[in-house]
């Protein structure tokens, strides 16, 4: 039989376990969303729950926030005639998105990540005075990867 005080260590100790190993499943990452950037305050996170606070910073357009599952780089994603990527294209996985963020709005975004590799695009295509703008092509797509 175990003494009395191993007993109590035991029973202290499997809560904490239990509480570090919760805690270290989730990870918030801040995205701040900018003509013409994605930037993840972080570029990489554990698998588990990543929560991505979206933030547009401006200073004029409405932005959007994919995320892509894909061993693509960030600069080689299929894209259409005018830019925008073909988000069913081969060897790419859309996992989720915020659609039409405006200017100074913020939305949070949580999902249950793998390993694996992402991109992270705003994928809006417009008009600008005759000028087509293709958000992904102009810059807007980030790496992001999510390990072990």
């Amino acid at each position: 039989m175990l003494p009395r005080h191993r007993i109590r260590f035991a029973a202290i100790g499997l809560p904490l376990a239990v509480g570090l190993t919760a805690c270290g499943a989730a990870t918030t990452v801040d995205v701040s969303l900018r003509e013409f950037s994605i930037a993840p305050s972080v570029a990489s996170a554990p698998a588990g729950t990543v929560t991505f606070e979206v933030t547009n910073d401006g200073p004029n357009d409405v932005h959007e926030f994919v995320v892509v599952r894909t061993d693509l780089a960030p600069d080689a994603l299929p894209t259409d005639a005018a830019g925008a990527v073909l988000e069913d294209g081969e060897g790419m996985e859309v996992v989720d998105e915020i659609e039409d963020l405006a200017v100074g709005s913020s939305e949070t975004l949580a999902l249950e990540l793998e390993a694996g590799s992402y991109v992270l695009i705003c994928n809006i295509v417009e008009e600008d005075g005759g000028e087509t703008e293709a958000h992904y092509a102009m810059g807007m797509r980030s790496a992001f990867t999510v390990g072990d």
